[in-house]
Protein backbone atom coordinates (compact mmCIF):
# COMPACT_ATOMS: atom_id res chain seq x y z
CA UNK A 1 0.00 0.00 0.00
CA UNK A 2 1.50 3.32 -0.99
CA UNK A 3 1.74 6.14 1.52
CA UNK A 4 -0.32 9.23 0.76
CA UNK A 5 1.60 12.38 -0.02
CA UNK A 6 1.60 14.98 2.76
CA UNK A 7 0.79 18.50 1.61
CA UNK A 8 2.12 21.61 3.30
CA UNK A 9 -0.12 24.65 3.38
CA UNK A 10 -0.37 28.00 5.04
CA UNK A 11 -3.16 28.66 7.51
CA UNK A 12 -4.86 30.93 4.91
CA UNK A 13 -4.74 28.16 2.30
CA UNK A 14 -6.33 25.62 4.64
CA UNK A 15 -9.01 28.14 5.65
CA UNK A 16 -9.87 28.77 1.98
CA UNK A 17 -10.25 25.03 1.29
CA UNK A 18 -12.37 24.54 4.42
CA UNK A 19 -14.67 27.37 3.30
CA UNK A 20 -15.03 25.84 -0.17
CA UNK A 21 -15.80 22.43 1.37
CA UNK A 22 -18.42 23.93 3.69
CA UNK A 23 -20.05 25.79 0.75
CA UNK A 24 -20.19 22.64 -1.37
CA UNK A 25 -21.66 20.54 1.44
CA UNK A 26 -24.28 23.03 2.61
CA UNK A 27 -25.26 25.35 -0.24
CA UNK A 28 -24.30 23.58 -3.47
CA UNK A 29 -25.71 20.17 -2.49
CA UNK A 30 -29.10 21.77 -1.72
CA UNK A 31 -29.10 23.67 -5.03
CA UNK A 32 -28.39 20.48 -6.98
CA UNK A 33 -31.03 18.52 -5.08
CA UNK A 34 -33.60 21.16 -6.07
CA UNK A 35 -32.48 21.04 -9.72
CA UNK A 36 -32.90 17.25 -9.73
CA UNK A 37 -36.40 17.50 -8.18
CA UNK A 38 -37.46 20.06 -10.81
CA UNK A 39 -35.94 18.01 -13.64
CA UNK A 40 -37.74 14.86 -12.46
CA UNK A 41 -41.01 16.72 -13.02
CA UNK A 42 -40.23 17.03 -16.73
CA UNK A 43 -40.94 13.37 -17.38
CA UNK A 44 -38.98 10.75 -19.32
CA UNK A 45 -35.45 10.65 -17.86
CA UNK A 46 -33.90 9.16 -21.02
CA UNK A 47 -34.54 12.39 -22.91
CA UNK A 48 -34.32 14.81 -20.00
CA UNK A 49 -31.33 17.11 -20.55
CA UNK A 50 -31.99 19.05 -17.32
CA UNK A 51 -31.88 15.85 -15.27
CA UNK A 52 -28.69 14.67 -16.97
CA UNK A 53 -27.04 18.04 -16.44
CA UNK A 54 -28.04 18.13 -12.75
CA UNK A 55 -26.75 14.58 -12.18
CA UNK A 56 -23.44 15.48 -13.88
CA UNK A 57 -23.13 18.56 -11.68
CA UNK A 58 -23.90 16.44 -8.63
CA UNK A 59 -21.16 13.96 -9.58
CA UNK A 60 -18.66 16.80 -10.05
CA UNK A 61 -19.51 18.40 -6.69
CA UNK A 62 -19.37 15.07 -4.83
CA UNK A 63 -15.99 14.36 -6.45
CA UNK A 64 -14.69 17.77 -5.40
CA UNK A 65 -15.92 17.19 -1.83
CA UNK A 66 -14.01 13.90 -1.64
CA UNK A 67 -10.93 15.58 -3.13
CA UNK A 68 -11.04 18.43 -0.60
CA UNK A 69 -11.63 16.09 2.34
CA UNK A 70 -8.65 13.93 1.34
CA UNK A 71 -6.47 16.97 0.77
CA UNK A 72 -7.33 18.45 4.15
CA UNK A 73 -6.80 15.08 5.86
CA UNK A 74 -3.28 14.87 4.44
CA UNK A 75 -2.23 18.48 5.03
CA UNK A 76 0.24 19.85 7.53
CA UNK A 77 -0.31 23.51 8.35
CA UNK A 78 2.94 25.43 8.41
CA UNK A 79 3.23 27.40 11.64
CA UNK A 80 5.00 30.48 10.36
CA UNK A 81 5.94 31.59 13.88
CA UNK A 82 8.11 28.46 14.29
CA UNK A 83 10.10 28.99 11.09
CA UNK A 84 13.51 30.64 11.30
CA UNK A 85 13.51 34.27 10.21
CA UNK A 86 15.56 35.32 7.22
CA UNK A 87 15.37 31.94 5.48
CA UNK A 88 12.99 31.21 2.61
CA UNK A 89 10.29 28.72 3.54
CA UNK A 90 6.57 28.12 2.98
CA UNK A 91 4.66 31.21 4.05
CA UNK A 92 7.40 33.67 3.06
CA UNK A 93 7.22 36.54 0.65
CA UNK A 94 10.45 36.69 -1.30
CA UNK A 95 11.49 39.71 -3.35
CA UNK A 96 13.97 38.74 -6.07
CA UNK A 97 15.84 40.55 -8.78
CA UNK A 98 15.45 38.56 -11.99
CA UNK A 99 18.64 39.14 -13.98
CA UNK A 100 17.16 37.94 -17.29
CA UNK A 101 14.09 40.19 -17.14
CA UNK A 102 15.97 42.96 -15.30
CA UNK A 103 13.06 43.44 -12.92
CA UNK A 104 12.13 42.84 -9.30
CA UNK A 105 9.42 40.24 -8.60
CA UNK A 106 7.80 39.27 -5.30
CA UNK A 107 6.79 35.66 -4.82
CA UNK A 108 4.70 34.18 -2.04
CA UNK A 109 5.96 30.64 -1.33
CA UNK A 110 3.07 28.25 -0.61
CA UNK A 111 2.40 24.52 -0.65
CA UNK A 112 1.57 22.87 -3.96
CA UNK A 113 -2.16 22.64 -3.17
CA UNK A 114 -2.55 26.42 -2.89
CA UNK A 115 -0.22 27.54 -5.69
CA UNK A 116 -1.55 30.30 -7.94
CA UNK A 117 1.27 31.41 -10.27
CA UNK A 118 -0.84 34.12 -11.93
CA UNK A 119 -0.99 35.84 -8.54
CA UNK A 120 2.71 35.14 -7.78
CA UNK A 121 1.88 32.36 -5.30
CA UNK A 122 4.40 29.71 -6.22
CA UNK A 123 4.72 26.21 -4.88
CA UNK A 124 7.69 25.12 -2.83
CA UNK A 125 7.85 22.23 -5.33
CA UNK A 126 8.00 24.42 -8.46
CA UNK A 127 11.41 24.97 -10.08
CA UNK A 128 11.68 28.56 -8.78
CA UNK A 129 10.20 27.68 -5.38
CA UNK A 130 12.60 24.75 -4.96
CA UNK A 131 15.57 26.93 -5.87
CA UNK A 132 14.55 29.61 -3.33
CA UNK A 133 13.75 27.28 -0.41
CA UNK A 134 16.29 27.51 2.41
CA UNK A 135 18.13 30.48 0.91
CA UNK A 136 18.88 33.83 2.57
CA UNK A 137 18.88 37.51 1.60
CA UNK A 138 21.58 38.39 -0.97
CA UNK A 139 21.92 34.75 -2.12
CA UNK A 140 22.08 34.31 -5.89
CA UNK A 141 19.93 31.43 -7.10
CA UNK A 142 19.55 29.61 -10.40
CA UNK A 143 16.38 27.72 -11.27
CA UNK A 144 15.94 25.28 -14.14
CA UNK A 145 12.55 26.17 -15.66
CA UNK A 146 10.79 24.89 -18.79
CA UNK A 147 12.00 28.09 -20.51
CA UNK A 148 15.61 27.55 -19.46
CA UNK A 149 17.76 28.55 -16.52
CA UNK A 150 16.86 31.79 -14.75
CA UNK A 151 19.19 33.60 -12.38
CA UNK A 152 17.87 35.66 -9.46
CA UNK A 153 19.18 37.46 -6.40
CA UNK A 154 17.15 37.45 -3.18
CA UNK A 155 16.56 41.06 -2.19
CA UNK A 156 14.23 40.60 0.80
CA UNK A 157 12.41 37.90 2.77
CA UNK A 158 9.34 38.59 4.90
CA UNK A 159 6.48 36.72 6.49
CA UNK A 160 3.16 37.04 4.71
Amino acid sequence: MSELKKHFMTYQGVKKLEEELEFLKTVKRKEITEKIKVALGFGDLSENAEYTEAKNEQAFVEGRIVQLENLLKNTDVVDESELPKGIVNIGCKVKVKDFDLDETIEYYIVGSAEADPINDKISNESPVGKALMGKKKNDTVEAQTPNGVIKMKIMAISRA
